[in-house]
């Protein structure tokens, strides 16, 4: 008999654990045509503003030992088009479908969010409250804002929400304003803040700032996690630098009900399935009938 893959995660049912970070994965149809996305957990589409954004020049990318720097700047089409021409072609799959959102400020979140509420179909939102790429200062830096984020926010949609939460403040500390302003779920955590110096036969250095995802992170954000799970009451989607089926257990036993996967798509959007199978055989052996027996677990020694 298959170990249950199941979760409950704020009230939405996922059928196995293993969704799509924001940004890796596009709006969240464009890999359709290279692996099946139905067989996901579900998917949080790249982040959305109020006004289409192009995004930081080029180059905005670099591999670095053992993960990438990214500075994407949150290019996207903007909170009109989206709904008006990809969200259909995203809901096909029949998976849940958090949506990733962002603004300079609270009329910004709340002109998206009276957007997103004449949408039937989106299961939760995903405040990203810590892009590490843009010119303006980091959300999460500011205790005050997100809180009146969140309140603003949860006056005006019944939609569940989750907080995108960022490492560079003190992550247990906005982890428990941002649940004290009723959010109903958290992601822990974003990408690093991080800098990339190229030099080249001429001596010219060349700097990148952005934001570090990949395996050199997974030991630090499971920390965030296991600290965090241990303080709330809301449920965790937990991600960084998971590759596969065991990174995927060490969060979930961490705390983590979910977990979001960033760059090991972009490597391979193939390896989304190898995970998802990679835990199930990890619970096969270890004879676990449910994912929900581990979720946790190490919280509980």
């Amino acid at each position: 008999m298959n170990p249950n893959l199941n979760v409950d995660f704020v009230g939405i049912k996922f059928n196995n654990p293993v969704i799509v970070s924001s940004g890796t994965f596009g709006y969240g149809f464009e890999l359709e045509d290279l692996i099946d996305i139905c067989k996901l957990g579900g998917i949080i589409t790249k982040t959305i503003t109020l006004e289409p954004r192009h995004g930081n020049p080029q180059p905005r990318i670099a591999e670095v030992s053992s993960g990438i720097v990214n500075n994407i700047g949150l290019q996207n089409v903007g909170i009109v088009k989206f709904v008006e021409k990809y969200l259909k072609k995203i809901i096909k799959f029949d998976i849940p479908v958090i949506v990733s959102i962002s603004g300079k400020n609270v009329c910004e979140y709340i002109k998206i969010i009276e957007i997103l509420n004449k949408q039937d179909c989106i299961s939760a939102v995903e405040l990203n409250l810590s892009c590490p790429n843009l010119n303006e200062s980091i959300i999460c830096n500011d205790l005050d804002l997100v809180y009146n984020i969140i309140t603003g926010i949860k006056q005006k949609t019944k939609i569940p929400l989750i907080a995108k939460l960022s490492p560079s403040y003190n992550i247990l500390e906005i982890a428990l304003i941002a649940q004290k302003a009723g959010v109903d779920g958290l992601t822990i955590a974003n990408t690093y803040p991080a800098m990339v110096v190229n030099v080249d036969i001429y001596k010219k250095f060349n700097v990148m700032f952005g934001g570090l995802s990949g395996p050199s992170i997974k030991p630090i954000s499971i920390r965030y996690v296991y600290d965090v799970y241990k303080k709330v009451d809301i449920p965790i989607i937990g991600c960084g630098g998971i590759m596969n089926g065991n990174d995927a257990i060490e969060f979930l036993a961490s705390g983590s009900k979910l977990v979001s996967v960033g760059t090991a798509c972009l490597i391979s959007p193939n390896n989304l399935i190898n995970i998802i199978e990679e835990i199930e055989l990890i619970l096969k052996k270890n004879k676990i009938k449910s994912i929900n027996e581990i979720i946790g677990i190490c919280n509980k020694k």
